[in-house]
């Protein structure tokens, strides 16, 4: 249990993998308009991610080690196909709001990424909850974005106003510069908590209470 709690907090918090690995960075400027987007690309990259950690983990031992990349893509590319026509099946208009970003989770290496470092170490299980921890880290970083680019863009979180109609919209953040702005002090932000959690543990390890 601590394990798979450990788990979740590197997922979401300490190796998350967008603001602290630094994976996956595409699709979090290029999509991150509006929280929408942020929600329906974390979502299916997540549900891809679970998707094929469960499967490398489960053939890991069959797949030969000289193809076993090509095999990953693969089976990675499988899942994608398989989201990409739900998506357009039950949600067409938020797969035009994401457009090629959908096929190109293909190619995202926090997707190969975990399949390559984890889920072809480890036990099915473990890896299941590899890609559910990593998935949520995603998707968090998505919407912190996306929610900060939404609202300065146009004072709405959600569609629900936010901001007094009087604010002046801030139209940078609706076009790629404010996608890297974002995401640029987001990353800051976090690594600066991190680094402070990180000195304040190692001066609580190193005092000597008398």
């Amino acid at each position: 249990m601590k394990r798979t709690l450990t788990q979740f907090w590197e997922g979401l918090v300490t190796q998350n993998p967008v603001l602290v690995l630094l994976l996956g960075m595409c699709p979090a400027m290029a999509i991150s308009t509006t929280v929408e987007n942020g929600i329906g690309m974390g979502i299916a990259a997540t549900c891809v991610l679970i998707g094929s950690n469960l499967i490398v983990s489960i053939r890991r031992k069959l797949i030969p080690e000289q193809v076993r990349i090509a095999c990953y893509v693969i089976i990675i590319a499988g899942f994608v196909t398989i989201v990409e026509l739900l998506i357009k099946a039950y949600y067409p208009t938020l797969a035009v709001s994401l457009g090629v970003f959908i096929p190109l989770i293909v190619v995202n290496c926090m997707i190969l990424g975990r399949a390559e470092i984890f889920a072809s170490k480890n036990n099915p299980f473990r890896a299941l909850i590899d890609g559910l921890a990593m998935g949520m880290g995603f998707t968090a970083a998505l919407i912190i974005v996306s929610s900060i680019r939404e609202i300065l863009a146009s004072g709405s979180w959600l569609g629900f106003r936010v901001l007094p109609l009087s604010y002046e919209p801030v139209a940078i953040m609706q076009m790629p510069p404010g996608g890297f702005i974002t995401l640029g002090c987001v990353i800051a932000l976090v690594q600066f908590l991190l680094s402070r959690r990180k000195k304040k543990t190692g001066d609580g390890e190193g005092s000597v209470t008398v």
